[in-house]
């Protein structure tokens, strides 16, 4: 019989945060493997060559996945950005650990997560590593450290905290080297690194965007670059706007995605998870197949017009006075309340336990007309929620990702609040209430659902 086996990985293109994270878990997890993605970064690649006796690793080829009963997942919480690990995304006798700093929830859904929003992941994996007094050798605090400058901008990126500034404290105490972490983090630049440049230069706009200063750049790349990250931080810098975006048009008919910036207002990382990439706040990236270039450059700008106009969280828009419905009312004791409010949907709570939600559309599954059953026998049992703190723009993903009008907001298990589609619109595109002044003469031609009988909808 094949001994179960512990596995750790990171995302692809590994960084230096993302090697000190998986470092830090084999040090949790002592007896898991550690499976490294097949790209990493240059002078990820640099430092495991030089330091190659002292971690040990494998890539996913080494690994008989079949026998796999615990994932240990760092600096990432997205399936398509592990490598070759999405067939394990079906098995079922599998834990999952997550460890991750973005603060975006991805699609991997764990038996255990620990996720915090803080500048590095390796601040993170310091929290669990101090709590059972794990000792650091100055190696790893070095690694460490180069993690924590790598991710966090040697701490000047808007998304660093006090707990990144405190564990680089910490880790220079432990024997962290300053001098070893800025050989390996010198920008690697070459000379069709200084051509890139050159080239984006004299293609360079600057414009203002909702106060902020951006700079969009598309060019062709021939042949291959590595660390093509590094020119677009020069092409910011040399710019001085607030946010630089470069799409570079590679062979084989893909699209690099690149974004840098330093603007408190930008979330850069969100936008590239948008695309299909990640990242955090000052920093991320997206590889694309078959993409338009200008259609890219155009979904960029309306993320950089979303995230304005998203600033502020569901609590501030939620309907806190929630009209809740009983699992054993009737369906049509269920219309006769949502006509009286006028409003599309209700959840549906027993007791403090919300255990479904009913909407108009779900009076559609009725057979017959008649309207006796119970709410419980056609709500939807598989809900959707949101928590207080997520964005409208979040919201409006979440909506048009499950195709629902409306999602129960939840806090520590309890129903707080309710938003809808409605309310997230308003609040992203600024539309005008119905008793507005700029709508008076045309509200005729707005038609309301409960101004028609729901008899008639039904089959």
């Amino acid at each position: 019989m094949t001994s179960p086996l512990h596995i750790i990985t990171t995302h692809k293109s590994t960084d230096f945060d993302a090697l000190a994270s998986v470092v830090a878990a084999g040090m949790l997890y002592p007896q898991a493997v550690t499976v490294l993605p097949q790209h990493q970064n240059p002078n990820v690649r640099a430092f495991l060559s030089l330091h190659k006796d002292l971690f040990e690793y494998c890539l996913a080829n080494d690994i008989d996945f079949s026998c796999i009963d615990r994932l240990v997942v760092v600096d990432t919480n997205a399936w398509s950005r592990l490598d070759r690990m999405e067939h394990l995304r079906e098995k079922s006798d599998m834990e999952i650990h997550v460890y991750d700093h973005h603060g975006q929830q991805g699609n991997i859904v764990p038996t255990r997560a620990y996720q915090a929003e803080t500048g590095a992941n390796i601040t993170l994996m310091l929290r669990f590593l101090k709590k059972i007094n794990i000792d650091i050798t100055p190696l790893q605090a070095t690694l460490f450290l180069t993690g924590l400058y790598e991710d966090t901008g040697n701490l000047t990126f808007p998304s660093t905290t006090a707990e990144d500034a405190h564990a680089a404290a910490y880790l220079l105490t432990q024997g962290g080297d300053l001098s070893v972490l800025h050989a390996f983090l010198s920008p690697i630049y070459g000379q069709k690194h200084k051509e890139t440049l050159f080239d984006m230069l004299s293609k360079a706009k600057r414009t203002e965007l909702n106060g902020y200063t951006v700079s969009i750049n598309h060019i062709t790349i021939q042949g291959y670059i590595e660390n093509l990250s590094v020119v677009l931080q020069m092409y910011r810098q040399i710019l001085n706007v607030d946010v630089a975006f470069g799409i570079y048009s590679l062979n084989h008919d893909r699209c690099l995605i690149i974004g840098r910036g330093n603007a408190e207002g930008i979330d850069i990382g969100n936008i590239m998870r948008c695309l299909g990439g990640g990242g955090h706040k000052g920093a991320g990236s997206a590889m694309l197949h078959s993409a338009n270039p200008k259609e890219v450059e155009t979904s960029i700008r309306l993320l950089l017009g979303e995230q304005h106009r998203s600033q502020g969280v569901i609590q501030d828009l939620m309907t806190c006075s929630v009209i809740t419905l009983k699992p054993e009312i009737s369906m049509k004791d269920s219309r006769k309340i949502m006509r009286h409010e006028r409003i599309h949907g209700a959840p549906v709570v027993d007791g403090e336990q919300i255990r479904g939600i009913i909407s108009l559309r779900d009076f559609r599954k009725l057979k017959r007309k008649d309207l006796t059953h119970p709410v419980k026998a056609f709500m939807r049992t598989r809900l959707i929620t949101i928590k207080p703190w997520r964005s409208p723009a979040y919201a409006a993903q979440r909506m048009a990702k499950h195709d629902v009008g409306r999602l129960p907001v939840i806090d520590e298990g309890k129903l707080v609040g309710i938003i809808s589609r409605s309310d997230v619109m308003n609040h992203l595109y600024g539309f005008c209430p119905v008793d507005s002044p700029l709508t008076k003469g045309c509200q005729q031609s707005v038609s309301d659902p409960f101004d028609i009988d729901i008899s008639k909808i039904l089959p």
